[in-house]
């Protein structure tokens, strides 16, 4: 190891680049004229064992832009397909490189990518770059979620590259360094059980296992395990989702990881008001990734990648079809015991009861009905506070409220515990999009970053319920309605 690697603290290793070679192409990223260390994550870096005071030197900035690879990085391109909108396509990195895999000191292995770096094999056309408002965009919006207890790709730092990139219109360039579990896909098993052979599907199964779910490595039936456990993650993650209001805008094949992480915040929001309808996407013109839709795309999503494995489950291909269907099929009912015990825990309800379901939806058509912002009623609820909400004084919430207090006495708990369980449950805060477009206006227009620096910090922690979070939590005066959000990451 150089020494500047040991002082920045890499330790990059490229299993990776051990698959079938038709999943990746070697890469280096297109270096870039004057990078500019933007943002550094310095607990990120701290959790990989970097060294973020180092980062911040002149070496490691250009790592960040692509014009130095560290020591132990073998920069690839990795190919993929995914159904986009439901219509299949060739894809691939087309505009990232992944620098190689670093080794944290508990023996943790993440993807480290750039994203941004320049054209690809995969490009498609495109010039391979970024604008510096989506790259801080998915800074802001990874790092809430992350910050909000749900699986996600983290960011490690932005650059600016100091050139433009033509979109509508001239805008800043930049880089952003992405840390993932991995960034195996259900499009890149699509990709090989399209154009691959089935003996490369399995070394793409086994390596994946090996991966993320080491513990079924050794069973009997592990392909079928494998399906069951990326059910079970994909079930989990989109609750939390679900959970407090977030829409992803972009639930193509080739968006949802194996590993059950979220990944890529292009036309992401966060709801205002309560509408199952949402849309914020300005492609997604036929809501097929609306709100209420999510739970049923992910379903969708995993049928396809249940497709891809058919041969591993079986040599009787009808067999295989049947063991991939049966698993399948449970996939909404573990859904909605996720949801459930997760809309139970902002209710502060400890226990189960049958009509524990009615109880939630008849709330939520409530909010439908008075147009209700969400994660403030549940703030509302949580600290008991009835002022400045639309349902309460209501007829309807005065009756649903009353059965809720019959519904907390009907447990062990006292109200002190149920008081705690939603504080944990229901955040305070969330990166509201009128405070995140503030904040990219800022940074971008005027160069300003403080106005983001103290959105982070709000985001960071949004369970505290602390009074300088506070002026985070009003809604926009319009919300949802004429707010559009953009591919632009």
């Amino acid at each position: 190891m150089s020494k500047k690697n040991e002082k920045a603290g890499w330790n990059l290793e490229n299993s990776y680049a051990s698959l079938p070679e038709k999943l990746f192409t070697s890469q280096n990223p297109n270096p870039v004229e004057s990078p500019k260390l933007i943002k550094l994550n310095k607990s990120l870096a701290a959790s990989l064992g970097l060294n973020a005071h180092a980062l911040e030197n002149e070496d490691c900035v250009a790592v960040f832009a692509g014009n130095r690879i560290p020591d132990g990085a073998a920069p690839i391109a990795q190919a993929y397909a995914g159904h986009q909108f439901g219509h299949f396509n060739m894809l691939g990195d087309g505009r990232a490189v992944l620098l190689g895999e670093q080794l944290t000191p508990r023996g943790e292995r993440f993807d480290i990518q750039l994203k941004g770096s320049g054209r690809t094999p995969y490009s498609r056309g495109g010039d391979g770059r970024a604008a510096l408002g989506p790259m801080l965009r998915e800074y802001i919006i990874s790092e809430a979620m992350y910050g909000l207890g749900i699986p996600t790709t983290r960011s490690l730092a932005v650059v600016t590259t100091g050139e433009s990139i033509l979109r509508e219109t001239r805008l800043p360039g930049a880089i952003l360094t992405r840390v993932a579990a991995s960034h195996i896909r259900v499009g890149t098993f699509q990709f090989v059980a399209q154009w691959g052979k089935v003996e490369e599907l399995q070394v793409l199964a086994d390596y994946t296992i090996e991966r993320h779910y080491p513990d079924i490595k050794s069973d009997n039936s592990r392909y079928l395990s494998f399906l069951k456990e990326v059910v079970k993650r994909q079930a989990l993650l989109v609750s939390k989702w679900q959970l407090v209001g977030f829409i992803h805008g972009v639930m193509n094949t080739d968006n949802m990881t194996i590993s059950g992480e979220t990944i890529d915040y292009g036309p992401c929001a966060f709801m205002d008001t309560y509408d199952p309808e949402t849309v914020f996407s300005s492609i997604d013109t036929q809501g097929r990734y609306a709100y209420d839709n999510q739970p049923n795309i992910a379903g969708w999503n995993l049928a396809r990648f249940a497709e891809c494995l058919l041969p591993l489950l079986h040599e009787d291909q009808k067999r295989a079809v049947e063991m991939a269907q049966e698993v399948l099929s449970g996939f909404p009912e573990v859904y909605r015991a996720y949801w459930i015990n997760g809309m139970r825990a902002k209710l502060g309800l400890f226990n189960e009861e049958p009509e524990d379901h009615t109880l939630v939806e008849d709330l939520l058509q409530i909010m439908v009905k008075y147009r209700a912002d969400y994660t403030n009623t549940f703030r509302a609820l949580t600290l008991d506070s009835h002022e400045d909400n639309v349902l309460f004084g209501t007829e309807e919430f005065t009756t649903w409220y009353n059965q809720w207090v019959d519904r907390l006495g009907r447990q062990q708990q006292s109200k002190a515990d149920s008081h705690q369980l939603m504080k944990n449950n229901n955040p305070a805060i969330i990166p509201r999009n009128h405070r995140v477009e503030e904040a990219l206006e800022a940074a971008v227009d005027r160069q300003d970053y403080s106005v983001m620096e103290q959105l982070l910090e709000a985001l960071s922690n949004p369970f505290a319920y602390e009074a300088h979070q506070t002026k985070y939590c009003t809604a926009p005066v319009n919300s949802n309605g004429t707010y559009r959000t953009y591919c632009g990451t």
